[in-house]
C-alpha cells in the first residue's frame, strides 16, 4: 500500500505516523506473544525442575560431577605430583580445613557424600556393621562387608527397600530427568543411587543410572542397560570390569590386589589397569552418551587410588617407616591424578567445560598400621602368620571375650567357635566376633574395621549391665583413644555420647552401643599428619596403611572444587566436609534438597564457595570433655559448627592422638 493511497485520512506525515503505529502496535504483540510463551514454559519447567538463584541466573543447565579420590591425604598433593589435583584448587576453590566423617571408612563417608546425611541418619556407620539379620551375600554373616554389589542388594531388601533411608544426590537427579552415572570402586559407586541395585524376583533389571565398578559384568554385579553397552561397545571398550591384578598373578607384586603375608611384602604396583578401564568408560562412552541425550547429567566417579594401594603396598613391611609414604603410595596418587586429568580434559574436548561443575574430594585420610601392644591379652599369644608379641587381627573381640569370661565365636565362619592362639579357627578370620554362650543370640556383637571398630549389645535383658563391664576393660587397653557410647546407656565415666558426634539418629540398621577409636600417634616429621601410625584391627600388616581413627590424620580429606559455578582462585578458610558436598551439588544444579524421610542430621550448601556468595561464613569452635574415669582417662572431642552443620576435628584420649 503506497502512501499517495491513504491520503484522504489526513497529510502524507500524517499517514507516516499511523502506519509507524501500526507496525510498532504488531511487534509489541509479537514481544507479547513471545513473552507469554517464554513464561509458560518456565512455569511447566520450573513445576517439574525446581531452580536455584544460581541457576536461575545460569544461561546454560549445569552438570556436575564428584571425583572422589579414596584415600588422599592433602599433605599428597602439590603441583609436581599431582598437577590436575592442585589445579583445581588453584584455578577454583580450596579447602585448607576439610573433614571427612568419623568412623573414617569408605562407605559410610560414601553414603555421606550421595545422601547429605550424616552416619546417625543413614546408618552406614562403617564398612562392616552389624545388620541384625544373617545376610544371604555375606555368607549368611550378620557383619557383613558392605563393599559388594550384591550384600547391598540385600540389604536394601531387609531395610524397606533403602537401607540408608534417605534419598540420594543422584536419586534426586534422575527422579529430576538428569543423566546419571556412578564409576568406580565397587561399593561407595553403587551406594550413590543405591536402589538401582535391587532385584526384583532375584534378577537386577537394568537400572536408569548407570554403575560401573569391580562386579559390572559379573555375577552379583549391576548390569548393563543396552544404550552404554552400544557406546562401550564404539569405543572399544569390554562390557566386563578387569581386576586389580594389571593382568599379574594374584600372588605377584605387580598385582594390586597382592597385599603380601607377614614375611612377604605386598604390592609395588599401583590399581592402573581396572582405573583406567573406568575412566576410559566414564570419558570416551558416558559422557559422549550423555551429550547425545542434550540433557544435564550428574556423575560420581570413585577413584580406588591411593586408598587400595596405600592399603596393601610392599614398601615398608613390618617398618613404620616409610609406610604410606613410600614410592608405591605415590604412584597411586599419580594414579588418581592422570584419572582426574583425563576427565577435566575430555569435559574440554567435548565442549562441557563450560557447563560443568567438578567437585573433587577424598572419602578419608590415611594412616601407616601400627600392630604393637603391652596391655593386650591377644598379643600374648601365638598365631600363624603373625609375628610374635604383635596384635591379630580381631584381637579387640579376643580381648573383650577373654574380659568378660564368655567364649567367642567367628560369624564369618558360620559362627564356629574360635580358640585363640590354637585350633582350627585361633582368631576371627575378619576380626568380627559373636560373644556370648549363645552364637545365634550373642550377648556382644564386633564389627571389625580397622582404626576403630563398633559394638552392639543385641540382648536387651543384659545390655546395660554389660555396656559399664565392656568399658572399663577398653579403658586399660593401650591401644583405645576415646569412647563413644549409646545415650539410652547411661553416662559412663570416661566416655561420650554417640549423639555428640552424630552417630545416632534415624537409621534402619542397629546402632552401635559402642564406638571404639583407636590409638594414633606420629613418629616424628615436619607434618605430623603426613607421618601418622595407628594401631588398626586388620589382617594387613605393620607398615602397610589404614584409615577409620578419630586423628586429624584421617579426618583430614584433601577437598577442591572448580566449575563455572565457583569462586575462582578462592581459598575457603570455613570448615567443609563430604557432608556437604551432595547439598552444594544440588544447589548448583537447582535440585531442592531431597526431602528427608526421617534424619534431621544434615549438612550444608558451601555458599561462600560458589560465585556471587558471601566471602565468608560465621564459625565456632567447641571442646568437649567427658568425665575422667577411675584410671583418669577422658575422651576429648574437638569439633567446629557452621550453622547447625558439625565439623568433627579429632577426639581421644590426651596423647593418643594425631592432632589432639
Amino acid at each position: 500500500m503506497s502512501l499517495s493511497r491513504l491520503a484522504p485520512l489526513g497529510s502524507r506525515s500524517q499517514v507516516a505516523a499511523i502506519v509507524s503505529r501500526f507496525f510498532q502496535s504488531l511487534k509489541r504483540r509479537r514481544l507479547l506473544v513471545i513473552f507469554l510463551s517464554a513464561l509458560v514454559t518456565f512455569i511447566l519447567f520450573g513445576r517439574l525442575f525446581p531452580v536455584s538463584k544460581s541457576v536461575a541466573q545460569s544461561s546454560s543447565p549445569r552438570n556436575a560431577i564428584i571425583f572422589v579420590a579414596d584415600g588422599l591425604r592433602p599433605s599428597s598433593v602439590n603441583a609436581t605430583d599431582t598437577p590436575a589435583l592442585y589445579g583445581v584448587g588453584q584455578q577454583g576453590v580450596s579447602f585448607p580445613n576439610s573433614h571427612a566423617l568419623f568412623p573414617t571408612f569408605t562407605t559410610a563417608n560414601g553414603a555421606v557424600i550421595a545422601t547429605g546425611h550424616y552416619l546417625g541418619d543413614n546408618g552406614d556407620f562403617s564398612n562392616t556393621i552389624y545388620a541384625g539379620f544373617p545376610v544371604p551375600n555375606a555368607g549368611n554373616s550378620v557383619t557383613p562387608f558392605l563393599e559388594n554389589d550384591a550384600v547391598l542388594a540385600d540389604m536394601n531388601d531387609h531395610f524397606s527397600g533403602n537401607y540408608l533411608n534417605e534419598e540420594s544426590l543422584l536419586a534426586a537427579a534422575r527422579a529430576a530427568g538428569f543423566s546419571t552415572a556412578a564409576v568406580g570402586k565397587v561399593g561407595p559407586a553403587l551406594i550413590q543411587d543405591v536402589t538401582q541395585g535391587n532385584r526384583s524376583n532375584g534378577v537386577v533389571p537394568p537400572p536408569t543410572t548407570i554403575v560401573i565398578d569391580d562386579s559390572t559384568g559379573k555375577t552379583g554385579g549391576v548390569p548393563l542397560n543396552s544404550d552404554i553397552t552400544t557406546y562401550l561397545t564404539a569405543a572399544i571398550l569390554p562390557t566386563t570390569a578387569p581386576d586389580r591384578s594389571n593382568g599379574a598373578p594374584s600372588t605377584s607384586q605387580q598385582s594390586n590386589g597382592f597385599s603380601g603375608s607377614n614375611t612377604t611384602p605386598g604390592t609395588t604396583a599401583a590399581n592402573l589397569t581396572q582405573q583406567q578401564y573406568f575412566v576410559d568408560s566414564l570419558t570416551k562412552a558416558i559422557l559422549p552418551l550423555f551429550q547425545s541425550r542434550n540433557k544435564p547429567f550428574v556423575a560420581v566417579y570413585w577413584s580406588r587410588d591411593p586408598d587400595g594401594t596405600q592399603h596393601n603396598q610392599g614398601d615398608s613391611l613390618n617398618s613404620l617407616t616409610p609406610g604410606i609414604n613410600g614410592p608405591t603410595s605415590k604412584a597411586a596418587v599419580k594414579n588418581a591424578d592422570n584419572n582426574l586429568n583425563q576427565i577435566l580434559t575430555t569435559l574440554k574436548n567435548l565442549g562441557l567445560d563450560t557447563t560443568t561443575d567438578v567437585f573433587v574430594t577424598a572419602d578419608h585420610g590415611f594412616n601407616t598400621i601400627s600392630k604393637q601392644s603391652a596391655t593386650s591379652y591377644a598379643a600374648s599369644l601365638t598365631y600363624p602368620s603373625v609375628n610374635q608379641g604383635f596384635l591379630p587381627v580381631g584381637f579387640l573381640a579376643i580381648d573383650i571375650a577373654k574380659g568378660l569370661g564368655l567364649p567367642l565365636y567367628d560369624p564369618d565362619q558360620k559362627n564356629q567357635l574360635v580358640t585363640p592362639g590354637s585350633g582350627t579357627i585361633p582368631r576371627p578370620a575378619s576380626g568380627d566376633g559373636l560373644i556370648g554362650n549363645d552364637p545365634n543370640n550373642p550377648d556382644v556383637v564386633i564389627a571389625a574395621n580397622g582404626g576403630s571398630d563398633l559394638i552392639y549389645l543385641p540382648n536387651a535383658s543384659n545390655r546395660q549391665a554389660l555396656a559399664p563391664r565392656i568399658v572399663n576393660l577398653l579403658l586399660q587397653q593401650d591401644y583405645v583413644s576415646g569412647l563413644f557410647v549409646d545415650g539410652a546407656l547411661g553416662s559412663i565415666p570416661g566416655t561420650l555420647p554417640l549423639s555428640t558426634i552424630n552417630l545416632q539418629g534415624s537409621s534402619l540398621t542397629p546402632t552401635p552401643a559402642i564406638t571404639v577409636n583407636f590409638r594414633t600417634f606420629h613418629i616424628g616429621c615436619d607434618n605430623p599428619l603426613a607421618c601418622s601410625v595407628e594401631v588398626a584391627d586388620t589382617g594387613l600388616q605393620q607398615g602397610q596403611g589404614m584409615h577409620g581413627t578419630f586423628s586429624r590424620a584421617d579426618t583430614f580429606n584433601y577437598m577442591a572444587a572448580v566449575g563455572p559455578d565457583f569462586k575462582q582462585g578462592f581459598v575457603d578458610q570455613a570448615p567443609v566436609s563430604n557432608v556437604d558436598v551432595p547439598l552444594t551439588i544440588a544447589k548448583i544444579l537447582g535440585l531442592n534438597p531431597p526431602p528427608d524421610k526421617q534424619g534431621t542430621l544434615v549438612g550444608r550448601a558451601i555458599s561462600e564457595a560458589l560465585a556471587g556468595g558471601p566471602n565468608t561464613v560465621a564459625s565456632t569452635s567447641t571442646t568437649l570433655s567427658s568425665f575422667p574415669a577411675a584410671n583418669g582417662l577422658r575422651t576429648i572431642l574437638k569439633y567446629q559448627t557452621v550453622g547447625s552443620a558439625k565439623y568433627f576435628d579429632v577426639a581421644g584420649f590426651p596423647g593418643r592422638s594425631t592432632g589432639l
